[in-house]
C-alpha cells in the first residue's frame, strides 16, 4: 500500500527493516554512497542476482547509508554479507564491526539499543581508505518496526544552467528523503536520487515549468512552487572580443599569455605581430621558439561557428636573456630544531638557485640541494649563529640574515620540550613515501612508530616486527632499525611505539589481559629501545582495565615512560566517554592526548556550538572540550593530516594549525570561536603521518615545528 497524503506514515513490522536489502531493484535507492562510489552490480552477488559495489579510493571510504525508521528504547540486530578488504558494518552513533579480509562472502552482525526519543537510525557499510572495492549484499535490520512519514517538499528550486536545447535545475534536500520526481509541465519527466538533474532533448527558445517532490517507502510530498527558464537559441552569433589580455610569465625563448573567457566562444586565436600563431580552445598560451632579449607584440581573437571577434587590444612581451644569474639571497631561514648535539634549519627557495651554502659562525660548514640542513656534532647547551647563500652557475648570492639556536642540555631520556610536535612513523607501505626511521626529521620531538600487533596467543599483548614489505621496499633490517632509534636518541628525539590504529584489534578487557599488555610492551622497550607507547584503539577501549594495564607499565618503566593517546573526535566529546574516562583514569602519569581532528564531519564544541571539521574553530572549540573536563593544558595537543591525502576530510594549512595554537595559549589569531581562557601550556600538535608530511614536501614540520619552538 502507498500513501500519497503529506504526513502519512506506515507502521513497519518487526522483520527486515532495511528498504532495498539486497538491491534487487537494481538501483541503489534509497541507498546514498559518498562520492558517487557506489553502484550495483550483478556478479558477484551473494542471493539474488545483484549486490552493492563500493569503490573505496585513497580520498574515500565509499560509505553507503540507508536512514530507517525504529522505536525508542528498542533492541535491534543488524547484519550485512561482505566481500573485501577491510569492511565495516554499523549505525551511525551506536555499533559497529568489521573484517580486516573477506575473500569470500561473510556475514558480518552487530547489535545495539536505542535511546529514549529516538525514532530513526543511520546505518551504513563502508570500505577502507586505498584499499580497492569491497561488495555487500543481503542488509538486514531486525527489530519493532517504527514509522516511516512522507517527506516535506522540496525548497530552493532553481535554473543553474541552460543550453539551446537543456535546462539544468538544482533544489534543497528534504529530510528522509530517498528520491525526488522532477516534473515539467505537470508531467513526470524523471525520478533522481540526489538534489539536481538535467532535462534535455528540448526545443531551443522555449519557455518551461518545473516542480519537484521529495519520496520515500511512505509516499511522495507535494510538488515544489514552480520555476520557470528558457532554453537558449541554436543560432550563435560571433564572441565579443577577449578582454583581459596580459603576458603571465617568460624565459629566453617562451613568453606565456593568459585572457578571460569570452561568452560563447569555443576557441581563441592567438596573433603575433598580426600572423596568427596558434588556435586554442582555452584562455592561456605560450608562444615558444622566440628569441632571447627580444620585444614581441601578441592580441587574440574569439571563435565560434558564428565567426571570428575581431581582435584584443595588444601586449608586449620581452624574453629573458640567455644565461643563469646569481640567485637571490635566500629569505626565511629559520630554525626548525634543536637537539642537545645538532640543530635543524630550514629557509625559503630562491628563483634559480641550485644549491645553497650553510655557514656557521662565518665559516661553511655544509652544502644543500633543497631547503633544509641539519647541522650535527656540536656542543650541548651551546648558542650558534647560521647564514645561508643561494649558488648556481653563475656564483653565489650574499649571505641571508642570521638566525641563533641553542642546543639542548644532556639532562636524560626522560623529559620532552614544553611544546611538542608529534608524527606518526608507518611501519608500512602505501600512497604515502616510505622512510627509513633515521630520516624523520629533527623537528619532529616525539616520533609514534605504527603500529604494535596483537598477539594471538597472548589475550591483552602485543608485538612488533618490521613490516616485510616495507623491509623489501627500503632494504631495512631489524636491527638498522634498532640503530635509527639510537640514532634519534642521539639527536635528542623520542620514539615511542603505537598500539592499535583503524584496524587495530587489541583488547584489554581484564586483569589477565592487562597484566599481559603492561608486560609485553616493557619488553618491547627493553628490546627497542622505546620511550614508551601510544594508545590509537580506534575501535574501543575498556577504560578500567587499559588505566590498570598503563599503571602498571609505569611502574616497570619509571618517571621517564612516554604515555600518549589519539583519540577519534567522537571519543572525546564529553567525560561520559571511553576515551576520556581512561585520560581521566591515567591523568597522573599521561604525557600527551593529541586528539584526532579530522575523518569526523561536524562536531559539538565546548559552547555546545557545531562547527566543521577543516577549521580553526573546530580545533580548539573541540580542544576546550579536553581542557574543560579535566585535563591539564600540557596534556592536551592537536592532531591533523599532514596533507588531503592522509585523511578522507579535516585537512587544514599548516599556518591554520599554527593560529590554532595562538589562539589556545594567548587567545590571539583565533576565529570566531575564542576560549574563555588562555592556556600557554598547551602542549603542541600531532600530525598522521611524517610519511605523508614527506610526500607533500614537509609542509607540515616546517611550519609547525618552528612556531612551537619559539612559543613561550
Amino acid at each position: 500500500m502507498v500513501s500519497l497524503a503529506t504526513g502519512a506514515t506506515h507502521a513497519r513490522a518487526d522483520s527486515n527493516l532495511v528498504v532495498n536489502p539486497g538491491f534487487e531493484t537494481g538501483s541503489l535507492s534509497p541507498w546514498t554512497c559518498s562520492g558517487s562510489t557506489g553502484s550495483v552490480v550483478a556478479t558477484p552477488a551473494h542471493s539474488g542476482t545483484h549486490a552493492l559495489s563500493g569503490a573505496a579510493s585513497n580520498t574515500d571510504n565509499a560509505q553507503c547509508t540507508q536512514t530507517v525508521a525504529v522505536q525508542p528504547n528498542s533492541a535491534y540486530t543488524l547484519s550485512a554479507y561482505v566481500e573485501g578488504n577491510y569492511v565495516y558494518l554499523g549505525a551511525t552513533g551506536y555499533s559497529s564491526t568489521w573484517t580486516p579480509g573477506a575473500a569470500s562472502w561473510q556475514q558480518l552482525t552487530t547489535s545495539f539499543t536505542t535511546g529514549a526519543g529516538v525514532t530513526s537510525v543511520q546505518i551504513y557499510v563502508h570500505g577502507w581508505y586505498a584499499q580497492g572495492t569491497y561488495y555487500t549484499d543481503d542488509v538486514s535490520l531486525v527489530g519493532p518496526g517504527g514509522t516511516a512519514q512522507v517527506p516535506p517538499a522540496p525548497t530552493g528550486l532553481s535554473v543553474t544552467g541552460t543550453t539551446s536545447s537543456s535546462v539544468s535545475l538544482s533544489w534543497g534536500a528534504s529530510t528522509g528523503a530517498t528520491g525526488y520526481n522532477v516534473y515539467r509541465g505537470g508531467s513526470k519527466v524523471a525520478s533522481v536520487t540526489g538534489t539536481s538533474y538535467t532535462d534535455t532533448g528540448l526545443t531551443a527558445s522555449t519557455s518551461y515549468s518545473y516542480t519537484v517532490s521529495a519520496t520515500n517507502s511512505a509516499g511522495e510530498s507535494a510538488q515544489s512552487a514552480s520555476v520557470s527558464a528558457t532554453t537558449g537559441s541554436s543560432n550563435p552569433t560571433v564572441p565579443p572580443t577577449p578582454a583581459g589580455l596580459k603576458v603571465t610569465g617568460t624565459t629566453s625563448s617562451t613568453i606565456a599569455l593568459s585572457w578571460s573567457a569570452s561568452t560563447g566562444a569555443t576557441g581563441y586565436n592567438v596573433y603575433r605581430a598580426g600572423s596568427k600563431v596558434a588556435s586554442v580552445t582555452g584562455t592561456s598560451y605560450t608562444d615558444s621558439g622566440l628569441t632571447a632579449s627580444t620585444s614581441y607584440s601578441y592580441t587574440v581573437s574569439a571563435t565560434n561557428s558564428a565567426g571570428e571577434s575581431a581582435q584584443s587590444a595588444s601586449v608586449t612581451g620581452t624574453t629573458s636573456s640567455t644565461g643563469p644569474t646569481i640567485p637571490p639571497t635566500p629569505a626565511g631561514l629559520s630554525v626548525t630544531g634543536t637537539t642537545s648535539s645538532s640543530v635543524s634549519l630550514s629557509w625559503t627557495a630562491s628563483s634559480g638557485a641550485t644549491g645553497y651554502n650553510v655557514y656557521r659562525g662565518g665559516t661553511k660548514v655544509g652544502t644543500a640541494t633543497g631547503t633544509s640542513y641539519t647541522d650535527s656534532g656540536l656542543t650541548a647547551s651551546t648558542t650558534y649563529s647560521y647564514a645561508v647563500s643561494a649558488t648556481n652557475s653563475a656564483g653565489e648570492s650574499a649571505k641571508s640574515a642570521a638566525v641563533s639556536a641553542t642546543t639542548a642540555g644532556t639532562g636524560g631520556t626522560g623529559s620532552l620540550p614544553k611544546h611538542v610536535l608529534t608524527g606518526y612513523w608507518q611501519d608500512f607501505v602505501n600512497s604515502a613515501t616510505p622512510l627509513k626511521l633515521s630520516a624523520v626529521p629533527a623537528g619532529y620531538n616525539l616520533v609514534a612508530v605504527a603500529f604494535a600487533n596483537a598477539d594471538p596467543a597472548n589475550q591483552g599483548g602485543v608485538t612488533f616486527s618490521l613490516d616485510s614489505q616495507l623491509a623489501s621496499t627500503l632494504n631495512y633490517t631489524d636491527a638498522q632499525f634498532k640503530a635509527d632509534i639510537s640514532t634519534l636518541h642521539s639527536r635528542g628525539q623520542k620514539v615511542i611505539i603505537s598500539v592499535g590504529g583503524q584496524n587495530g584489534a587489541i583488547s584489554v578487557s581484564s586483569s589477565g589481559a592487562a597484566t599481559n599488555f603492561a608486560n609485553s610492551v616493557y619488553g618491547l622497550m627493553q628490546s627497542y629501545g622505546f620511550d614508551g607507547v601510544d594508545i590509537d584503539l580506534e575501535n574501543g577501549v575498556n577504560a578500567t582495565y587499559m588505566g590498570q594495564a598503563l599503571h602498571s607499565l609505569s611502574s616497570k618503566a619509571g618517571s621517564g615512560l612516554i604515555i600518549t593517546m589519539a583519540p577519534q573526535t567522537i571519543d572525546m566529546q564529553s567525560t561520559g566517554m571511553a576515551y576520556f574516562q581512561l585520560a581521566l583514569n591515567i591523568k597522573d602519569i599521561l604525557t600527551i592526548v593529541n586528539t584526532q581532528y579530522y575523518n569526523s564531519g561536524s562536531m559539538n564544541g565546548c559552547d555546545q556550538g557545531v562547527y566543521a571539521e577543516g577549521s580553526e574553530n573546530f580545533m580548539t572549540a573541540l580542544a576546550c572540550i579536553a581542557l574543560q573536563g579535566g585535563l591539564r593544558p600540557d596534556q592536551v595537543g592537536l592532531g591533523l593530516p599532514a596533507s588531503g591525502g592522509a585523511a578522507g576530510g579535516g585537512y587544514v594549512s599548516p599556518s591554520l594549525v599554527n593560529n590554532a595554537l595562538d589562539c589556545l595559549a594567548a587567545k590571539t589569531s583565533c576565529g570566531s570561536f575564542v576560549p574563555s581562557t588562555a592556556y600557554p601550556a598547551i602542549r603542541g600538535a600531532m600530525t598522521w603521518s611524517i610519511n605523508w608530511d614527506a610526500s607533500n614536501g614537509w609542509g607540515f614540520v616546517n611550519t609547525i615545528a618552528p612556531h612551537l619552538a619559539a612559543m613561550p
